[in-house]
């Protein structure tokens, strides 16, 4: 007799790291059978993301996109999905995050009927503009989800103030603990040849810099660039990987901000075996990425925030994350404060990793499950108990 199926649905590198560790733990558990569905949103980086950790999609969607507009991309995902449940409809659909293939995913199962789990919920900026259009995705799937697994108490709070049962609230940790450590502990050579060329016997202090977000782009980009290079004409003894966005705009803007900069080595976007293992070897990332506010703590590596709000308040609250924006001054001058103290740096991040423990794979395959009669509901995760309560967590 067949398991019933459970479909996940991802579009972005991001999606696809979160998700692939609980495609993996619903594999282990054997209760369902978990059919991964890329929506063709960013079709390439999904499918480097899933090779490492030995996964591909089981159906992929051919997303037709001229405009290239929020509105167009929703319609198309909403109706390919649509088409897909007519005839193989799953038991429940899990989404993850603030995407608009996660809205699409949500909207599109909760019309079917579907129960809707929501990885990653909970998390709120307060500011709809910020990030744009993410705020408002999460507050939408947050309406249809029937199951809420948030990374955080923090986020948790967030849902029941919102009105959100409570019964229907499960603080599992954030995936993306669970598949950072794992690949990093494997310690795979470098993949990208300049990342490689960069970091072979290098005795520097690495600093990691990525600056994708939308917001970022354009003048703010400039900023930041700008104090990157003041921090590296400061100090001789560090090294700057910057992955840059594929945009070419954005290319061009920083290679002519820091293409000509040494000790600076700028990437296409990475594959996230050398992600990972950048962040595990990092002194310091500057950053305006949600994810590596969730991974880099794991390392004991604090992140400076170019943004000016965050959702992630909880690296903010336990220290080892601080908001510069996009301030070329303040950023080189908390840049300098942990380049010139490693006490100072190692105390930023002498708590833990507030989002997660290495099991939130597993919590979320027995929640789903539990949704489904066919388990019961997990423990939700602990609080931290020591500074050193995360470090290198559970494998998958």
């Amino acid at each position: 007799m067949s398991l019933p199926e459970v479909h996940l649905i991802g579009g972005t590198r991001p999606e696809a790291v979160k998700l692939a560790p609980v495609v993996l733990a619903l594999r282990e558990a054997g209760l369902l059978s978990p059919v991964l569905v890329a929506s063709g949103q960013h079709p390439t980086m999904v499918g480097q993301a899933l090779t490492a950790f030995g996964l591909e999609p089981d159906v992929t969607l051919s997303v037709e996109r001229g405009t290239g507009s929020q509105a167009e991309l929703l319609t198309e995902l909403i109706r390919q999905l649509d088409t897909l449940w007519t005839t193989r409809t799953p038991a429940a659909v899990i989404v993850q995050g603030d995407t608009t293939t996660s809205l699409a995913g949500a909207l599109a199962a909760f019309w079917r009927r579907i129960p809707v789990v929501h990885l990653e919920a909970g998390l709120r900026s307060g500011d709809l503009d910020s990030p744009f259009p993410e705020e408002a995705n999460r507050r939408l799937v947050a309406q249809v989800a029937a199951l809420h697994l948030a990374p955080t108490p923090l986020a948790a709070m967030n849902l029941l103030d919102e009105n959100i049962a409570t019964g229907d609230v499960l603080v599992t940790g954030n995936t993306v603990v669970d598949a950072t450590l794992a690949v990093a502990r494997r310690k795979m050579p470098f993949e990208n040849a300049a990342l490689a060329a960069a970091r072979t016997n290098s005795p520097n202090r690495l600093v990691v810099v990525t600056a994708h977000r939308r917001e970022s782009w354009g003048a703010p980009l400039h900023r930041i660039l700008t104090a990157v290079r003041e921090l590296v004409e400061r100090y001789d003894d560090i090294d700057v990987v910057l992955p840059s966005h594929p945009n070419p705009e954005v290319r061009a803007q920083v290679e002519a901000d820091l293409g000509s900069v040494e000790r600076v080595t700028i990437t296409d976007p990475l594959p996230y075996p050398d992600l990972s293992r950048l962040l595990s070897e990092a002194y310091l990332v500057l950053t305006d990425s949600g994810g590596i506010q969730e991974e880099a703590p794991s390392f004991g590596v604090p992140a400076l925030v170019l943004r000016e709000v965050t959702e992630r308040v909880e690296s903010l609250d336990a220290g080892c994350a601080k908001l510069v924006g996009s301030n070329p001054e303040l950023i080189v001058k908390e840049a300098a404060a942990l380049l010139d103290s490693r006490v100072r740096r190692d105390a930023m991040t002498a708590g833990g990793n507030p989002y997660g423990d290495g099991l939130a794979a597993r919590r979320t395959a027995q929640a789903t499950a539990a949704l489904l009669g066919l388990a019961e509901s997990p423990e939700p995760m602990p609080a931290l108990e020591s500074p050193a309560a995360v470090t290198y967590g559970a494998s998958l």
